[in-house]
C-alpha cells in the first residue's frame, strides 16, 4: 500500500540539493524524484531511503516510454519495482510520450499521434507497467510543439480513454497545458475543463522558455504568471491535489524552490475561497 497522499505543494529532489535537504529538512509537503537518478547511485539511494521516512515521496519516471511501439523496457520497470517497494511512494507517474526504440534510448520525450492504434498500444504498455509495479500509474499530459495528420482524438479524450481502459490516473501538468495551448493555438482553460476531473491525482508546475514563436517546456525558469493563473483555475476545477514545483535545468537555490512551493499553496488556498471573498481580497 502506498504512503499517505499529501494535498500541499512539494519540490523536486534533484541530486544537487540532496545533501542540503538531508541536512536542513526544508518545510515542504513532499518530495518528487526521478528514479533514474537514484537506481545506479547507491549513496543517493541511501539518503533517499532516509528522507522517505520523513517526507511523502512521489516517483516520476522519465524512462518508461509507454508510447513505444517496441514495448516497455521490462528490466527497467523491474528495477523500478524494487525502488518502489523500498521507499513506498504515494504515486508513480510518467509521460504520455515515447523515448525508446528496441534497445535504443533517446534522451527526449517524443510526441505521439493520438488515434485508436496509438491508444491500443499505450493501453497495452500501461497495463504491463501497472501489473509489474503492483499499483496504479499516473500519466502526464505532454507539452506539444507539432501536430500529426493521423491524429483523430483530442488529447483530453485520449487520456480519459486511458483511464477507462487501464484504471490508471492522470497527472495534470498545468504548465504543459499552457505551453501546448499557446503553441497549438487553442484555449488552455477549455483544455482544463475537458479533463476527466475525477481522474486527476497530481499537478505539476514548471517554467517555460520563449523560443521564436514557441514556448519550450525547459523547466529552467520561474513559473510564469499565465501558468499561475491557469493553476488557480485548475484548483477550482480539480480541488486540492499534490502540486509539484518542477525545476530540472539551471536549478536555483533550495530556498527558491521552497518559496515557489509556498506560493503554490497560497494560490491554491485562495482559489478555494468563496468568490465574494476572492473579489474583496483582490
Amino acid at each position: 500500500m502506498a504512503s499517505r497522499i499529501p494535498d500541499g505543494a512539494g519540490i523536486g529532489l534533484r541530486l544537487p540539493h540532496l545533501s542540503e535537504v538531508v541536512a536542513t529538512r526544508p518545510d515542504v509537503g513532499w518530495l518528487e524524484i526521478h528514479p533514474e537518478n537514484f537506481l545506479a547511485n547507491a549513496h543517493a539511494m541511501e539518503l533517499l531511503t532516509e528522507l522517505s521516512k520523513t517526507y511523502p515521496v512521489s516517483v516520476h519516471t522519465v524512462g518508461i516510454s509507454v508510447g513505444s511501439a517496441s514495448g516497455i523496457d521490462r528490466l527497467h520497470v523491474k528495477r523500478l519495482r524494487k525502488l518502489v517497494d523500498r521507499i513506498d511512494p504515494f504515486f508513480v507517474s510518467g509521460h504520455l510520450a515515447w523515448s525508446t526504440f528496441g534497445v535504443e534510448y533517446l534522451n527526449d520525450l517524443l510526441p505521439l499521434p493520438l488515434n485508436t492504434e496509438t491508444l491500443s498500444l499505450v493501453v497495452r504498455n500501461i497495463n504491463e507497467v501497472q501489473d509489474t509495479l503492483g499499483r496504479c500509474y499516473l500519466v502526464e499530459n505532454p507539452s506539444s510543439y507539432i501536430g500529426f495528420s493521423s491524429t483523430t482524438m483530442g488529447e483530453a479524450e485520449f487520456l480519459s480513454e486511458l483511464v477507462v481502459r487501464t484504471g490508471c490516473r492522470l497527472l495534470c501538468d498545468v504548465s504543459n497545458a499552457y505551453v501546448s495551448a499557446r503553441n497549438m493555438a487553442y484555449d488552455p482553460y477549455h483544455y482544463i475543463d475537458s479533463f476527466l476531473a475525477d481522474a486527476i491525482a497530481e499537478v505539476h508546475l514548471g517554467g517555460y522558455t520563449p523560443e521564436g514563436n514557441l514556448l519550450i517546456d525547459t523547466h529552467a525558469a520561474p513559473i510564469a504568471d499565465p501558468a499561475w493563473d491557469l493553476f488557480e483555475y485548475a484548483v477550482r476545477r480539480f480541488g486540492l491535489k499534490p502540486t509539484l514545483i518542477e525545476w530540472d535545468n539551471e536549478i536555483p537555490s533550495l530556498v527558491t524552490l521552497v518559496n515557489e512551493a509556498a506560493r503554490a499553496e497560497a494560490i491554491a488556498s485562495g482559489a478555494l475561497q468563496p468568490e465574494e471573498y476572492r473579489a474583496g481580497a483582490s
